[in-house]
């Protein structure tokens, strides 16, 4: 082989190996770039909490609810300035429509309570109304039928951004229960209650809360959507909110910027450019 054909051939690799970089180069700005739109894709809207503590007694309330108590600490360890209804002002049978108030939250938000055919009820503290059914705190509790029918919603005097609450005696017989959001748009989410038959989990208690996680999620409206099962009956005790201002959010962590990598990419294929030159 002469040196001039040698010296084609030493060019025809470096030109290779040159379109070979550039290819990886613009490879990995594409890969940066899925990463960084990933990155700064929105979070899960709303933090779920959820506990629940069995029974299987219609007579025996629990004397302690370990996993729904845990449930609402968690909830609550989220929030300042919160605001409980407990429906212990409401003489029993009182039917809606409820309004409800929440002292303790910015303002004292207030709220009203309609639809379901529900009455508000009362036993004794370490009793029961006979079917599994009691209040979580003081003696006074609101009861519903399960059924499309007996759905009921809670409509807030301001938008809030957190919402929790008690329920006891849901899904002994079958019943779902299913919760729905609304300002504007709407947003359902599944209670996980346990489903029973036939009284199997009377007297059974959960906690539900959620918090959104910014300002574009706040809600207005929070209904109950309830299924039947078997033929239930739901009871609901201390219905938690706060609102907007009162989310404690960690401060975001500023993710890196694109145009630095990018650079840094450049300023290797620089170097890799002038190695390839010398060789």
């Amino acid at each position: 082989m002469n040196n001039f054909q040698s010296h084609q051939n030493t060019l025809a690799t470096v030109a290779v190996k040159s379109l070979k970089l550039t290819k990886f180069i613009a490879s990995s700005t594409l890969a940066f770039g899925a990463m960084v739109s990933f990155g700064n894709a929105p979070a899960q809207a709303f933090q779920i909490f959820f506990g629940e503590d069995l029974n299987n007694s219609p007579f025996v309330p629990l004397s302690s609810t370990p996993n729904a108590s845990t449930a609402e600490s968690d909830f609550l360890s989220n929030l300042v300035g919160i605001g409980t209804e407990d429906f212990e002002g409401f003489a029993a049978n009182t039917t809606d429509p409820l309004n409800l108030v929440f002292p303790g939250s910015t303002g004292n938000l207030t709220a009203t309570l309609s639809g379901g055919n529900g009455s508000v009820s009362s036993v004794p503290v370490g009793s029961t109304n006979g079917f599994g059914r009691y209040a979580t705190s003081g003696t006074n509790f609101w009861q519903v039928a399960a059924g499309g029918s007996n759905n009921f919603q809670v409509d807030f005097s301001t938008e809030i951004a957190a919402f929790g609450f008690y329920g006891i005696d849901i899904g002994d017989f079958g019943g779902q229960l299913v919760v729905e959001l609304s300002n504007g748009t709407t947003q359902q989410f599944t209670v996980p209650n346990t489903g029973g038959s036939f009284g199997s989990t009377d007297g059974s208690v959960i906690f539900f809360g959620l918090v959104a996680e910014d300002a574009s999620e706040v809600f207005t409206s929070f209904e109950f959507l309830t299924t039947t099962g078997q033929g239930d009956v739901f009871a609901f005790d201390d219905f938690t909110i706060a609102d907007i201002q009162q989310i404690q959010s960690p401060s975001p962590v500023p993710a890196p910027e694109p145009a630095s990598i990018l650079g840094l990419l450049a300023v290797g294929a620089v170097g890799a450019g002038s190695k390839l030159k010398r060789k």
